[in-house]
């Protein structure tokens, strides 16, 4: 089912020797219309040999990634994650427009929607709303130029109803309440 009128946040993470993620879609007032999560994985000494330097790709990128896309049911317009190594897959795998999305420490833009180039390839500093520093916000290499603004768009339509990037906190949440159970 696609939604037509949504945000995907996903989160992989390790810690303490194990994997795991999760991925929350939201409408653009912030309310949860899917979320998923994987177990921990946590390879065996024989897969970290096996795998060598490519076991965090292969766990992040093909196991965890890919199952969390592969049972989401309302499928967003726009995925954001909050590591820059995740952007290209999470495109790739998603089929939809995939973006890294971080607070930055520059000063305030002169409106809400102005871009700005950021100091890297594929990025832009975005205005989201009329307070806050502007969002760092980073693409997948092979994006093209439209992408951005549509995502800048959906951002700044977003970001009327909701604080961006809190979804990346309740995700977090989720994750130790589950690890808790």
């Amino acid at each position: 089912m696609a939604a037509s009128s949504s945000l995907g946040y996903i989160i992989v993470d390790g810690v303490e020797g194990q994997i795991r993620g999760a991925s929350l879609v939201v409408d653009l007032r912030g309310i949860p219309m899917d979320f998923r999560y994987t177990d921990p994985i946590r390879p065996s000494r024989l897969e970290r040999v096996l795998y060598g330097s490519a076991l965090d790709t292969y766990l992040r990128e093909e196991l965890v990634l890919q199952s969390l896309l592969g049972a989401v049911e309302v499928k967003p317009q726009l995925w954001l994650c909050n590591d820059l190594d995740l952007v290209a897959p999470l495109k790739e795998t998603g089929k939809v427009r995939a973006a890294f999305v971080a607070a930055s420490s520059h000063a305030p833009l002169e409106a809400v929607g102005n871009i700005e180039p950021a100091n890297e390839p594929n990025a832009i500093l975005l205005q989201a709303d009329a307070v806050s520093a502007p969002l760092r916000v980073a693409f997948p290499p092979a994006s093209r130029p439209d992408e951005a603004q549509q995502a800048a768009g959906l951002l700044v339509e977003a970001s009327k109803t909701m604080e961006l990037l809190e979804p990346f906190t309740r995700i977090q949440k989720a994750l130790l309440s589950l690890g808790e159970e």
